[in-house]
């Protein structure tokens, strides 16, 4: 068993819940760190275009900062209300699977004891979530900063899915209107598996004891530890650079449209592609590896009119292996015209 840190350090500013791990890694310091933001923001992964998935303007005008981490994943709304827990390891410790499924299984299973123990049956879904009743109650990631490897997830105590759906970039309210009622569908939270009177019980300081017992199982003995000089320090440098517009906007892959993460299986896209013969919209949800919900929309000509409905429904319950062959087999007809868009757009639009 290594000699791990442990800093519990509950409502910490929010800027310090990103910069703590971040300075700990990079100090090779194996530790577990716990915290929560005292005020909300917004943090976007490290692949993220920040420009095309936050809606700054909104952000700036409700004072919601915006955090770039160094772990991919997507963007997230964050808050009080959520606890969160930080692994930091030496990728070189043998404690540490390699595989990234089997990682995660390891690492997550302190976090479903926690759940269970104040009467949640949370369980592992591949490859990193956490769910009740198939909805989401975890959100975690992991990455490499440093000669380390970073684990973090949270425990949500409640959610603001109002706020959560409104700092995305979302091209209309329609689809932001389904967005939300999405995620509300899907993301659970402690307050909401509970109630409100037995949520009431498990507080910060109690659930954060409690994530430390179950860690310590995991992780062996832990030494209480906090922000001494050195990480302090380290923090305070780091921040100049993470907190600059120089990291914040830097340049991400440009996609056409929007694709929104809910759970791990569970995707909204919106898609938007210029084909020779018009403009092509759709919307689609790719739940389990199947469309689902597929609506498309355009400026294109075709006939007879629900020509581009058949192939909708053709597409509807598919499975995503199997787009190629569907899209292609509904182009081997010769009873519709569809001058300038051909299967290749179609697949353009619908390929995940």
């Amino acid at each position: 068993m290594i000699n791990m840190e442990l800093l519990n350090l509950g409502k910490i500013p929010w800027e310090e819940t990103q910069l703590i791990y971040h300075s700990l890694a990079l100090q090779g310091r194996e530790a577990l760190c716990l915290v929560s933001p005292a005020t909300p923001y917004v943090c976007i992964g490290y692949h993220q275009d920040v420009k095309q998935e936050v809606d700054l303007q909104y952000c700036q005008l409700h004072k919601i900062p915006i955090f770039r981490r160094e772990v991919g994943g997507g963007a997230v709304f964050l808050d009080g209300n959520q606890l969160f827990f930080h692994v930091i390891l030496n990728r070189e410790n043998p404690i540490g699977p390699k595989r990234i499924d089997a990682f995660y299984k390891k690492f997550l299973q302190p976090v479903i004891d926690v759940h269970r123990r104040i009467g949640i049956l949370a369980e592992y879904k591949p490859i990193n979530d956490l769910i009740v009743q198939n909805r989401k109650i975890s959100g975690t990631g992991a990455g490499e900063i440093g000669d380390c490897i970073v684990f973090v997830g949270n425990l949500i105590l409640d959610f603001d899915y109002e706020t959560m759906a409104r700092v995305l970039k979302i091209p209309d309210e329609k689809f932001r209107d389904k967005v939300k009622k999405t995620i509300e569908e899907n993301l659970s939270t402690i307050r909401r598996e509970l109630g409100e009177d037995k949520a009431d019980q498990w507080d910060e300081d109690r659930l954060n004891h409690m994530l430390a017992e179950e860690f310590e199982k995991l992780l062996g003995p832990m030494t209480p530890s906090g922000k001494d000089s050195l990480l302090v320090d380290k923090m305070q440098a780091l921040k100049l650079g993470m907190m600059g517009d120089d990291w914040l906007y830097r340049r991400g892959k440009h996609v056409n449209g929007r694709v929104v993460k809910v759970r791990s299986g569970l995707e909204m896209v919106q898609r938007i592609h210029k084909a020779t013969g018009g403009l092509i919209r759709a919307e689609f949800v790719v739940k389990d590896g199947r469309y689902h919900e597929v609506a498309v929309s355009g400026d294109y000509f075709c006939f007879p009119k629900d020509i581009v409905d058949r192939l909708a429904m053709e597409i509807e319950g598919s499975a995503v292996e199997q787009l190629i062959q569907v899209v292609n087999n509904f182009y081997k007809q010769d009873n519709f015209e569809l001058p300038g868009i051909g299967a290749d757009d179609w697949i353009q639009v619908f390929k995940i």
